[in-house]
């Protein structure tokens, strides 16, 4: 009797054979890399490219930011420092007039009726009151008895020959003037040398 495990068995199927696996092609696999490379070098460079874009605009806007802030801290300065220019120049005219009612008070008070006395006085406070406050808020009074004449603060009104000052000296006061800051308010009126013989810078009195 025959031993069946000698035989074949027509029935059982043979095995799979498993498929020859391809072999990579190195040369491919080279240049995917080199392609890989450059586009991710590509995509570093247009990263820094805009990074440095939006460092500049940051930059740009930083500096304009602060110019914004500079020029409102001036016109605020000149706002504080000028806003009551307008306001000031219409109450010259009340230290005028209480200068001219002091002015025209007797020197000696001593025969003075003692109510009238106390009223001299109470507009003298009222004056330095009022001076007190221009000088707080930056007003100035322009002087110039003695001083060269200033064309920027000082109004001729007419010469003077004069045999001990040079020409251009301010020999007389009509009225003080007032500047606030750097800024006039109103000229001083004034009487100005012109030299011994006229000699000397001429004057535009013509104002």
């Amino acid at each position: 009797m025959a031993d069946s495990r000698d035989e074949p068995n027509a029935d059982t199927p043979d095995e799979p054979t498993a498929a020859p696996i391809a072999d990579a092609d190195p040369e491919l696999s080279g240049q995917e890399n080199d392609a890989a490379v450059a586009a991710e070098a590509t995509d570093v460079n247009s990263l820094a490219a805009e990074n440095a874009k939006l460092k500049d605009q940051l930059l740009r806007a930083l500096a304009e930011l602060e110019n914004v802030r500079k020029r409102a801290e001036r016109e605020k300065e000149q706002t504080r420092k000028f806003g009551i220019a307008d306001f000031a120049r219409d109450l010259l005219s009340v230290s005028d007039n209480l200068r001219r009612a002091l002015d025209a008070t007797p020197q000696d008070r001593t025969q003075m009726d003692e109510a009238l006395g106390n009223l001299i006085t109470g507009v003298e406070m009222t004056e330095k009151e009022l001076l007190s406050a221009f000088e707080k808020h930056g007003i100035r009074k322009l002087q110039p008895l003695g001083e060269v004449f200033d064309y920027n603060f000082h109004q001729a009104m007419f010469e003077v020959e004069s045999n001990d000052h040079g020409a251009g000296i301010v020999m007389q006061v009509l009225q003080v003037g007032y500047a606030i800051g750097d800024r006039l308010l109103r000229p001083a009126m004034v009487g100005v040398s012109k030299g011994s013989g006229g000699a000397g810078k001429n004057i535009d009195t013509s104002a």
